[in-house]
């Protein structure tokens, strides 16, 4: 396929495909950050619903940054992965004492925030400031994959960049995005994904069984109370996975012990 025939068929499935969401409906920067973090490891209908919460108790960054991580966690409940939720609590602050509560706009600077790696900076310069940032997302991998990469080959990211830069609407540069996450999204959904020739693929790991869903639990039991450990393992009926869990989450600062009860950080 040529680039003029690819560029064609992208403009015309973002007709085809095109799915609203609060997040496109307004593009400021804070309501981007917000959507691109909570996308990370969650579909979007169950994203939407939990955005629009979050931002109706947390409407702008002034207001993030002045919660406590509590609250923070608390209305992140049923999102999971609680640390992207400690992220955009210290991104918020960061954004209030260092640049005087205006989003950055910069590369360098977005990417100095908490939990922003390349991909989230590029989103929200693409979808925010329209600007032709190069970022490589599942969707994206997955509309490259497709059309330049019949014979089944292994890619890497930098391979499908170089496509990216090559076809990307420099004018346009944040309809084409949405294009081809809705483009991409289709296509998995019809099976159509190949998403294992990429060599960046990785397979996200179930929640049932793991730690992870150990740590969500003790999350949810001390939003509504603080406990001891042996309280909490009581309530949990935990197994052998509960001082992993807890340790991990002291660790990562989301829990904390004051005078032998645990609770949410302050």
């Amino acid at each position: 396929m040529t680039n003029q025939g690819f560029q064609e068929l992208i403009w015309q499935k973002a007709k085809e495909l095109y799915r609203p969401m609060p997040w496109r409906d307004d593009t400021r920067p804070y309501y981007v950050l917000v959507s691109e973090v909570m996308l990370q490891q969650t579909q979007v209908d169950r994203v939407i619903p939990k955005f629009e919460s979050f931002i109706a108790t947390f409407p702008d960054v002034a207001s993030l940054a002045a919660a406590s991580l509590g609250d923070v966690l608390r209305e992140w409940q049923g999102l999971g992965y609680n640390r992207r939720a400690k992220y955009l609590h210290e991104t918020a602050k960061k954004i209030i004492k260092e640049f005087g509560e205006k989003f950055p706009t910069e590369s360098s600077d977005l990417l100095s925030l908490p939990g922003v790696g390349k991909n989230t900076a590029g989103a929200v310069q693409a979808y925010s400031f329209n600007q032709p940032a190069i970022f490589i997302e599942t969707n994206v991998r997955t509309v490259y994959l497709y059309h330049f990469f019949t014979d089944g080959a292994v890619v890497d990211d930098k391979t499908i960049a170089k496509l990216l830069e090559a076809t990307i609407d420099l004018e346009h540069p944040r309809e084409w995005y949405w294009a081809l996450m809705d483009y991409g999204s289709f296509l998995k959904r019809s099976g159509q994904g190949r998403l294992k020739q990429s060599k960046h693929y990785k397979v996200q790991a179930l929640l049932k069984g793991s730690v992870r869903e150990v740590r969500g639990q003790i999350i949810t039991a001390l939003t509504y109370q603080n406990m001891n450990r042996q309280q909490l393992a009581s309530h949990l009926t935990a197994d052998t996975r509960f001082e992993a869990a807890l340790a991990g989450l002291v660790k990562d600062g989301l829990v904390e012990e004051t005078a032998g009860k645990l609770h949410l950080t302050k």
